[in-house]
């Protein structure tokens, strides 16, 4: 009875604060951050099996690589559609018609998605559509499961599953994992040698180094359009005249405007002033037009990952050019000279300011960080010198790594279960640089969700 009466009262309660309403009021439920939403889907909190929007049954047969930069939400995933797979992109949304609220339909990043994840359906049917007219399938993750998923406990979800390859390599000795990686590396080494030697070929090598070093310093998040504006302003465009190097990059950017330094700090009026006005009178040469400009990441980047200081970055070592290249390109290659040479760059605004606009900082800031030189090596300079037989493979084992990226770390993760398990082998540059070449050779070329990869059987005959 007294149960009852509980239940009674309730009732009560809610006929006098909530009558009925005439019609119902459903309210939308909110939802967490995207951020949030992604890492559920990538956790597989949502299931792998659903229907389009149209009626098809949809398999999820790997979730794919979750991209933290611009474009897609996930790439290298397969989607089995009523039987057939596709691999291509994910993009997920809270709305369907947030394809087209968020530019994805004009965007060409967006062409290669096969598969559009919404979590609100829409009275007004919503279609998918590419830049270049093609229809994607689109699934509304069922509301059961949704609310399923966000009553789970919080925990953080890995960027990587662990893959079948976690046994086989924690049977094998040390000495063996070893030399899987070193040998992976040399490989790894071999292919960006010869992409850098197409590209001398192509371009001569001033023009491929000076492409390298644009390309690197645009990590993370601006690597393209870092290297298409070293296509726009080249290295001989500088040559004659390396006081010219910050207005052309900069203007050729889309960074200046006449109005620039007259909304900046007094400090920087003078230094944003000269920039424009020499700009103006070479832009003809060099200004993009605007129906294609240079797409440039600003937002969710850290201070000193800026577009600006990387152009900055750029020019500044432009002027430096003799000095840098005769080291870049020595034989032998002389790693620590590079590294120190490249810590030791100064400008007068760029070593105090993080962009055109800002303050200056409360202390000095490093151009060209550790880690940005250790990209350059890994990539670019140590493959070409190991090739030309101006470094061994014994001076490159020694090269400490820094603190291993998002990129390594998901190698780590998927083949040996944790990143404390990895820890052995993301101390050197090298073996950061053999985890990713495997990754990319097996996990990226599997499209069944590990399954079917041979890597682990192969890992039973390495010795």
């Amino acid at each position: 009875m007294m149960n009852t009466a509980r239940m009674t009262y309730s009732y009560l309660l809610e006929s006098v604060w909530h009558p009925p309403l005439a019609f119902a009021e459903v309210a939308e439920k909110s939802l967490p951050s995207e951020l949030e939403l992604q890492a559920l889907w990538f956790s597989g909190a949502f299931g792998r099996e659903f229907r389009s929007s149209d009626g098809r049954a949809v398999r999820i047969v790997q979730f794919g690589e979750w991209n933290r930069s611009a474009g897609p939400d996930f790439s290298q995933a397969v989607v089995e559609i009523e039987g057939i797979a596709t691999k291509g992109d994910l993009e997920l949304d809270p709305h369907a018609s947030d394809w087209e609220t968020h530019g994805h339909s004009e965007n060409p990043n967006f062409n290669q998605v096969v598969l559009h994840v919404v979590f609100h359906g829409e009275a007004v049917a919503r279609f998918t559509r590419t830049a270049e007219h093609r229809e994607v399938p689109m699934v509304v993750i069922p509301s059961a499961r949704l609310e399923d998923a966000l009553a789970r406990p919080a925990r953080e979800v890995a960027i990587a599953r662990p893959g079948r390859c976690l046994a086989p390599l924690k049977s094998l000795p040390e000495a063996a994992v070893a030399s899987l990686l070193d040998e992976a590396a040399r490989h790894r080494a071999g292919l960006k040698a010869t992409r850098f030697l197409r590209l001398i070929d192509a371009q001569g090598r001033d023009q491929a180094l000076f492409q390298a070093v644009a390309e690197t310093l645009g990590y993370r998040g601006n690597s393209l359009p870092m290297k298409v504006l070293s296509q726009r302003v080249m290295l001989r465009d500088l040559k004659p005249d390396p006081s010219l190097a910050e207005p052309l990059l900069f203007g050729t950017a889309g960074f200046l405007s006449p109005k620039l330094h007259e909304v900046a700090p007094p400090e920087t009026k003078d230094y944003l002033q000269n920039l424009w006005e020499t700009w103006w009178k070479q832009r003809a040469g060099f200004e993009v037009p605007s129906r294609s400009p240079i797409l440039w990441k600003t937002h969710g980047q850290r201070p000193a990952n800026h577009p600006h200081r990387r152009i900055g970055t750029l020019a500044v070592l432009t002027k430096e050019w003799s000095h840098f290249r005769k080291l870049a390109l020595a034989r032998p290659f002389n790693i620590s000279q590079v590294l120190d040479f490249l810590g030791n760059l100064e400008h007068p605004f760029w070593s105090h300011h993080h962009t055109l606009g800002s303050s200056a900082a409360a202390g000095k800031i490093a151009l060209f960080g550790k880690s940005q030189g250790l990209e350059l090596l890994a990539n670019h300079l140590i493959p070409l010198a190991m090739h030309e037989d101006g470094l061994a493979y014994s001076d490159y084992h020694k090269i400490r790594a820094a603190t291993p990226n998002e990129k390594v770390k998901r190698c780590a993760l998927r083949l040996f279960g944790s990143i404390e398990a990895a820890k052995p082998w993301l101390k050197r540059v090298c073996h950061h640089q053999g985890l990713m070449q495997i990754y990319q050779d097996f996990c990226l070329e599997d499209a069944s969700d590990c399954a079917k990869c041979p890597f682990p059987e192969q890992l039973t005959q390495w010795k």
